[in-house]
């Protein structure tokens, strides 16, 4: 008996806790059992537009280029060591500011030299002209003959000449005096130097010391086909009516706009298109020469232009525009083709039509078929929607 009442305990100790974690674990399941998902049947709320009509200005995107108003390559007119360079590079000169200074000693002492060759042509022209009144009195009485008065004319007349000559020179031998300091011909900005303080610079290859640029104004050239409908120009308003804007990167609007200067009169043979330039304010420097730009045109007025804020446009992974429209609670990812990015919105060409629903607000919370709640957008727009009458 006392053998089975040892083997027993064993059996106990081991045996309750089993049933105190069989009792723990058995209650687990009924914590973590089916519950219903939060949400369902409580459809997602997104911020919805009707999407409108409306008359706005019709514009045209084109490509083009920015350059520079004028450009001037400053060269070495006389030959000579650069001892100077009094410029800061990329920074603005004016008409008339000292670029670089070369060596003047040669061009000074060849002034001094012409200096004194007209002094020695004025001493001539003076003994020449004593001698000439001389000659004239000696023959009025007959002491001399009128050889001798001839003679006596050409004479002053030839010193007269030699000092005319030798003004010219001196006017030229200060003249390259003045070339040895070299200065800005325009007012604008200034590249690097092309030459360093020590450099041999020639007259005869005209070396190339710096560029400067004027870009304030600044131009930008943009071509259109010439078959198009649509003229570019208002003939009624004029080249000076006609709106241009730069278009940035970004897609945001430089702020000062620009100005038509003129429409090539012929056709490109090659590609069939026109040449047209535009002038724009720079005041800041900030429209660079050879940066590729967008330039918008205006072409008058678009009636009933199908309208959604800039906000309801996605792009898919190949650029196309598109959007979700809200349909009978459901939402679907329609393609688009769009057209300019107006003040009142995207212009739409293809793809919706006026009265329909597109989400403009909480597209990371919703994929195509999803059944969603439209509440109207309370975000302001983009710009208001310009009055159809």
């Amino acid at each position: 008996m006392r053998k089975r009442e040892r083997r027993c305990w064993p059996v106990i100790s081991l045996g309750t806790p089993c049933i105190l974690l069989l009792a723990l674990f058995g209650c687990k399941p009924a914590a973590n059992g089916p519950v219903a998902p939060a949400g369902e049947g409580s459809p997602l709320d997104v911020s919805t537009v009707a999407v409108e009509r409306a008359t706005v200005p019709r514009m045209r995107d084109l490509a083009g280029r920015l350059a520079s108003t004028r450009v001037a390559e400053v060269r070495a007119q006389v030959s000579g060591i650069i001892q100077e360079r009094a410029f800061e590079e990329g920074g603005l000169v004016a008409k008339g500011d000292v670029l670089f200074r070369i060596d003047p000693a040669v061009y000074r002492a060849e002034v001094d030299a012409r200096i004194a060759a007209l002094a020695r042509a004025e001493a001539t022209r003076v003994q020449a002209q004593r001698q000439s009144e001389r000659t004239e009195t000696l023959v009025e009485r007959q002491a001399a003959s009128t050889a001798q008065s001839d003679i006596a004319v050409a004479t002053l007349r030839q010193a007269e000449a030699d000092v005319a000559s030798a003004k010219a020179q001196l006017a030229r031998a200060r003249i390259d005096l003045d070339y040895a300091t070299v200065r800005a011909p325009i007012a604008g900005r200034i590249g690097r130097a092309l030459v360093t303080e020590g450099a041999l610079v020639g007259q005869a290859d005209a070396t190339r010391l710096a560029v400067i640029q004027q870009i304030d104004p600044i131009f930008a050239d943009f071509n259109a086909s010439a078959t198009d409908p649509d003229p570019l120009v208002d003939s009624t308003a004029g080249r000076q009516a006609t709106e241009v804007r730069l278009v940035k990167s970004d897609g945001s609007l430089y702020p000062d706009a620009g100005r038509l200067l003129f429409t090539d009169v012929s056709v490109d043979p090659g590609t069939g298109q026109v040449s047209l330039r535009a002038t724009f304010p720079n005041p800041k420097a900030a429209l660079l020469p050879g940066t590729y730009v967008r330039v918008r045109i205006a072409q008058g007025m678009k009636a009933d232009a199908v309208l959604v804020p800039g906000q309801a446009i996605q792009r898919s992974s190949a650029g196309e525009a598109q959007a979700y429209v809200v349909a009978d609670g459901t939402i679907t990812l329609r393609p688009l083709r769009t057209g300019a990015l107006t003040d009142a919105g995207w212009i739409v060409e293809e793809g919706l039509k006026a009265g329909e629903t597109v989400v403009v607000e909480g597209f990371q919370k919703i994929q195509p078929g999803m059944a969603v709640n439209p509440v109207p957008w309370k975000g302001a727009r983009a710009a208001a929607i310009p009055d159809q009458h």
